[in-house]
């Protein structure tokens, strides 16, 4: 596999599952790390094997979301997407998806269902606050 660059910003990867995720948010912690070293972290606590990890490495890659360098026999993995950029693109499809693009409608029904704390409702005034100054 050749090692791989940066993504741009705007051109995000293909979107990955709940479980290739997992992988990310390991490898958005520390990188680069070798196949065995993201299974110590999500193996155990997901009931996964190694094999499992080697997937959705390959399927990261794939989807370009990872980029791999070799390491003698094996490979070193590194997000080639910066968590703040994924964690963006996510909330407009999210946004986009099931609210029709506002963001208002999600607030509301956050509220609505009790899902904001005391703590939320807060940040979510200081935010409102600072964009309008």
């Amino acid at each position: 596999m050749p090692e791989s660059t940066q993504v741009q910003s705007g051109d995000q990867p293909e979107r990955i599952s709940d479980a290739e995720h997992a992988v990310m948010e390991v490898l958005w912690q520390r990188s680069p790390l070798t196949a065995a070293e993201v299974c110590e972290q999500v193996c155990e606590p997901r009931g996964w094997s190694l094999a499992t990890v080697k997937t959705l490495l390959s399927r990261l890659v794939a989807k370009q979301a990872l980029a791999t360098k070799p390491d003698g026999k094996r490979f070193l993995y590194s997000p080639r997407v910066a968590r703040e950029a994924y964690v963006g693109s996510e909330s407009r499809r999210l946004v986009d998806r099931l609210f029709g693009g506002r963001a208002a409608p999600l607030f509301a029904h956050l509220a609505e269902s009790d899902a904001l704390t005391e703590d939320d409702i807060a940040e979510i005034e200081a935010l409102l606050k600072e964009l309008k100054s």
